[in-house]
């Protein structure tokens, strides 16, 4: 690319409801890093700068635990034309994946990144010291592939689903729209946003680095996930500060015991959170707590205040039909009609009025049947993880075939010092049928979860493998996170 090939895309113009950052103007912060902020200005120089080190429409996968070089290499990427790949790990494996569903896949990495792969390149970041400033941030359109984002091969092969600029707008928006609406605000501009999950996982894709960039908000460039990493990047950043975070670190985090610095809002995605949890984090953060609900196909779907009822709450401009397992969502940033793959009570006001609320029953792909009784891993591991005392855990279904007198014998691995197995049942026959708890129960010190916090059903099925010396079966059911 020309020397100044990057900065024309920059300044070139387009429709205006498309440009790469919106809400708040240049000179002001899109990220923190060490408690200094990074502006909007220093950051179009640093996408200026990379994208010329790039080839022609790339397919790049951004190697780096630093949300901020996560936007800019998104930036950098979209401006030649490529777009960036958000899998759900890194492994080799998913690497050899890439390379075949995507022949121009690189990767680019920082320099202690280890070794990959994929065909490599250097992070360059200048911070805007070396550039000619940017007038105007790009503009694309809005049916150009941002990012391909696969899915988590809980269920099966991970396969790619491209994320459209205009759908992304649209959908963050939307999400905008909702968080200023439940931090009493007219919007964004001056919200930090401090997230423990991956910039590379939707949910942190979204709601960290997108939200900053289309939302006025600015991000913590770095990824905390220990508690006491949390504090101090809390504590970092200026307020109003939103916590964008999944019911596994949640949960560490107000079991600390640490003095938490209060924040302005809670936001909590990945897996249903109790009531209880919602509520005891409320008190640690003085601040309310927000789920959303998505999926990789459809992005960001809906909202709840956890701690005020059941009851999910979609996005502007989105509406559902159907019911229970055959649940459709459509309109808005979801121009298709898309099933979801969760079992919903979706409720109505009248017989002619779109639907915009429903409550979750748990997942179409676990459901489970024991002694023709009907429930679902999701709701199982709901009632575990309430559990006063335990710190984790996580039902697990044997393969097919290994049942006695025909009924499942279900197993629980849990984390939860001081419990013995007598306590955990008693506790468990308060919540669930009888006929759903575990005929053994694995006393574990960690559970494998991946970086945001999900337990995907090959990590499960190792565990298994491990502790009861179980085959790895492909066919069982998903255990959501």
């Amino acid at each position: 690319m020309m020397a100044g090939a990057a900065t024309a895309a920059i300044a070139a113009v387009a429709d205006p409801d498309l440009t790469l950052l919106q809400g708040a103007p240049l000179d002001a912060p899109l990220a923190w890093r060490g408690g200094l902020p990074i502006s909007r200005q220093a950051y179009l120089a640093d996408i200026a700068a990379l994208a010329r080190r790039l080839p022609e429409a790339p397919a790049v996968l951004a190697m780096t635990g630093d949300r901020y070089r996560f936007a800019v290499a998104l930036g950098a990427v979209a401006l030649r034309g490529g777009h960036s790949l958000l899998p759900p790990n890194h492994t080799p494996d998913m690497q050899r994946r890439l390379a075949t569903l995507f022949p121009a896949a690189c990767a680019l990495v920082e320099p202690d990144g280890g070794e990959m792969l994929l065909p490599t390149l250097p992070f360059v970041e200048a911070s805007g010291q070396t550039e000619a400033p940017a007038t105007e941030p790009p503009q694309f359109d809005a049916d150009q592939v941002l990012a391909q984002v696969l899915t988590s091969g809980s269920t099966g092969m991970p396969m790619p689903h491209p994320k459209r600029w205009g759908g992304l707008v649209e959908n963050i928006a939307a999400e905008a729209e909702r968080i200023a609406e439940y931090l009493g605000r007219p919007d964004l501009q001056g919200v930090t946003l401090v997230g423990t999950v991956p910039p590379h996982h939707m949910y942190g894709f979204e709601s960290t680095v997108l939200i900053a960039m289309l939302g006025g908000a600015a991000f913590a460039a770095e990824r905390p996930f220990f508690p006491a990493d949390v504090v101090q990047v809390l504590e970092s950043v200026p307020r109003p500060r939103v916590l964008v975070t999944t019911p596994f670190h949640l949960k560490t985090l107000i079991e600390s015991d640490l003095a938490l610095p209060p924040v302005d809002l809670t936001v909590c995605a990945t897996a249903p959170l109790s009531p209880q949890l919602a509520a005891r984090a409320e008190a640690a953060l003085a601040a309310p707590l927000m789920e959303i609900y998505g999926c990789t196909e459809a992005g960001q779907v809906a909202t709840r205040l956890t701690t005020r009822g059941p009851e999910w709450r979609t996005f502007r401009g989105l509406t559902l039909s159907g019911d229970g397992e055959a649940s459709i969502v459509q309109g808005g940033h979801v121009p298709q009609p898309t099933p979801l793959a969760d079992v919903l009570e979706v409720l109505t006001e009248a017989d002619d009025a779109p639907a915009t609320r429903f409550r979750l029953l748990g997942r179409s792909n676990d459901l489970i049947n024991v002694a023709g009784k009907r429930s679902s891993l999701s709701h199982l591991n709901f009632h575990l993880n309430s559990i006063e005392g335990v710190q984790d855990g996580a039902f697990w279904v044997p393969p097919d075939g290994e049942a006695v007198e025909d009924v499942v014998r279900l197993v629980a691995f849990v984390v939860a010092p001081g419990l013995d197995r007598a306590a955990l049942l008693a506790a468990l026959r308060e919540r669930v049928d009888p006929a759903f708890l575990p005929r053994r129960i694995v006393a574990m010190e960690s559970l494998p979860r991946d970086p945001t916090g999900k337990l995907p059903a090959g990590r499960l099925a190792q565990l298994a493998a491990e502790q009861l010396g179980a085959p790895r079966a492909s066919n069982s059911p998903r255990a959501p996170g």
